[in-house]
């Protein structure tokens, strides 16, 4: 049963968050090393890595090559963190590579402790890919990027579309630290694709790549996009694309298609099938669920989890609402800074929640300032009831995972 099968992956997340190259090198050996058979892009970065591999994925789908996708956390269901070509693994196959693998483990464990729940899946998703043979996998990183499961592969490309603070009990305290970690996995020779950083994290990119002779692309120097109203113009060189037009709202997200974009062209000797005059349509058809998601006409869900999600969000309604009422739902993970997330939406009607998630904070430990909304079911009546206003659920993308269940549950 396909339940039992995923329980007995989430077993594993009791391990928490204990990074050890060494051991997910020994499983993936005894596994027949499936991590070297195919060529993959490395997204590695804070904010923008779902969007991006989104992105990513719908292009080199587009032009006819088979993509594989590894992300997280999932929204929906657990398969599609494992996808080719947006059709996530079946449940059979999951099945299947766990018994496999199950074989593998007692003598690893036995040397090295036990896995995390990370570890695994990466293990899951790597055997998974070797077995299906894509034209190209696309391979989100977790937490950081140095001592990430995901850094155990030569990448074609390194992607990186933002540099925030984040997980800073294990990536560090300031922004050089960070960017440290998620710079730590370019090779020698690798290209790597950036967007437009603060300084502290933009060197430490520079410096990385200079001691790898690495090629490097920086969003605003080396390739530029030009905003409108609704859509924005590409150019790098010779090569210009006019009038891209995103499902996705918010200048991140026009950031995360112009990465995506430039990737296609630094790998477009190594897939000559990549045909820009394709892109237009198929980027305003992608769309990464809890991402600036509108789920009726005035209420939209959107995964702000940290200080870098929660300034796009603030942005983009900056931007397009300056002149609407906006309230917000937020609930987050008891550890964030929770406190200094929620200062970030000053100026904004903003009330707070929780969710059944186990690491969810709770409502009462939430600062008294803030309304308390004992059940977020009380959000979808509100908006209901006020089409005039603009209602957003934001904060942990699990609390968006339960959110979304909820209202499509509710609709069918």
């Amino acid at each position: 049963m396909i339940t039992e099968t995923i329980d007995w992956i989430h077993s594993y997340k009791a391990n928490g968050r204990r990074p050890d190259k060494e051991r997910l090198l020994a499983l993936l050996a005894d596994l027949g090393n499936p991590q070297e058979k195919l060529p993959c892009i490395h997204v590695v970065g804070t904010n923008g890595k779902g969007s991006t591999t989104a992105y990513l994925q719908a292009l080199f789908t587009s032009c006819d090559y088979r993509c594989g996708t590894f992300t997280s956390p999932y929204i929906t269901y657990f398969n599609e963190r494992i996808a080719i070509d947006g059709v996530p693994i079946s449940d059979d196959e999951l099945e299947e590579l766990c018994q496999a693998i199950k074989l593998h483990l007692e003598k690893l464990e036995k040397r090295y402790g036990r896995l995390t729940e990370f570890e695994l899946v990466t293990a899951l998703m790597f055997c998974y890919f070797a077995k299906e043979k894509p034209d190209l996998a696309i391979i989100e990183a977790g937490i950081g990027g140095l001592h990430d499961a995901t850094n155990c592969f030569r990448a074609l490309a390194v992607v990186c579309p933002s540099i925030s603070f984040d997980h800073t009990e294990t990536l560090g305290d300031s922004l050089s630290k960070i960017a440290t970690q998620k710079v730590g996995v370019l090779d020698e020779g690798v290209p790597v694709i950036f967007g437009a950083f603060p300084k502290e994290a933009r060197d430490i990119f520079y410096a990385k790549a200079h001691d790898m002779h690495s090629p490097t692309f920086e969003l605003g120097k080396d390739f530029q996009l030009r905003r409108q109203e609704q859509a924005f113009d590409f150019s790098y060189q010779a090569f210009a694309l006019e009038n891209i037009q995103l499902a996705m709202a918010g200048r991140h997200q026009q950031d995360n298609a112009a990465l995506a974009i430039m990737t296609t062209l630094v790998l477009s000797e190594k897939f000559p099938k990549l045909n820009p005059k394709r892109y237009l349509d198929t980027l305003k058809t992608v769309q990464v669920k809890g991402r600036t998601e509108r789920l009726t006409a005035n209420l939209v869900i959107d995964g702000a989890h940290n200080e870098g999600g929660i300034k796009s969000l603030r942005d983009w309604l900056t931007s397009q609402y300056s002149n609407q009422s906006v309230a917000i739902l937020f609930a987050g993970l008891r550890r964030k800074p929770l406190e200094s997330l929620l200062e970030l939406l000053a100026g904004y009607d903003v009330s707070v929640t929780s969710f059944s998630f186990f690491e969810a904070e709770q409502l009462d430990n939430y600062p008294k300032s803030y309304p308390r909304v004992a059940d977020f079911e009380e959000w979808f009546q509100r908006a209901k009831a006020d089409p005039s206003t603009l209602y957003i659920m934001t904060g942990s993308l699990y609390f968006i995972a339960e959110v979304r269940e909820h209202f499509l549950q509710e609709k069918s």
